[in-house]
């Protein structure tokens, strides 16, 4: 069934009438072309040549979703790690030390934010280090090498 665009309506805080909508839906559909609109025959397939292929760059975007979740993370400020999760993580660990340990849901939270903050300062880190060797994938030896230029230990 092919698409139509239907135009905007006021709101009049009443139900829509649907007799009239489903009249409109039903020439919509018996006016339409068969294909979808497309002529498929005469649509020609892109062929990239290696002169055309876009260069990936580690400063462009290379594509338009990673890039928009990049844009989408950078604008919030909410917590990128789950709480539930983090928290048996903290309980677990604390249980070494101590057992019967018993934590504040805000001291718990601020474990959390120092947590995330330290993560994304090294990827931050690794990911300077990736582009310095010149690729753009992060690898483990690029956080061993953030991590040795940090000072800290292994």
């Amino acid at each position: 069934m092919a698409r139509t665009r239907c135009t905007a309506r006021n709101s009049t805080g009443r139900k829509t009438p649907t007799k009239n909508l489903r009249a409109f839906y039903a020439a919509a559909r018996k006016t339409a072309p068969a294909t979808g609109g497309v002529n498929r025959k005469n649509k020609k397939k892109k062929n990239w040549r290696s002169q055309e292929v876009p260069q990936i760059s580690p400063w462009n975007c290379c594509s338009s979703c990673s890039c928009s979740e990049i844009r989408k993370y950078q604008k919030g400020s909410e917590l990128l790690i789950r709480k539930l999760p983090f928290q048996r993580l903290v309980r677990e660990i604390a249980q070494v030390f101590k057992i019967d340990l018993r934590f504040q849901s805000h001291a718990v939270l601020a474990l959390q934010e120092a947590a995330e903050a330290y993560l994304v300062g090294l990827f931050e880190d690794t990911n300077l280090c990736a582009v310095h060797a010149k690729h753009v994938t992060i690898m483990s030896k690029d956080v061993h090498l953030a991590r040795r230029i940090r000072g800290e230990r292994m």
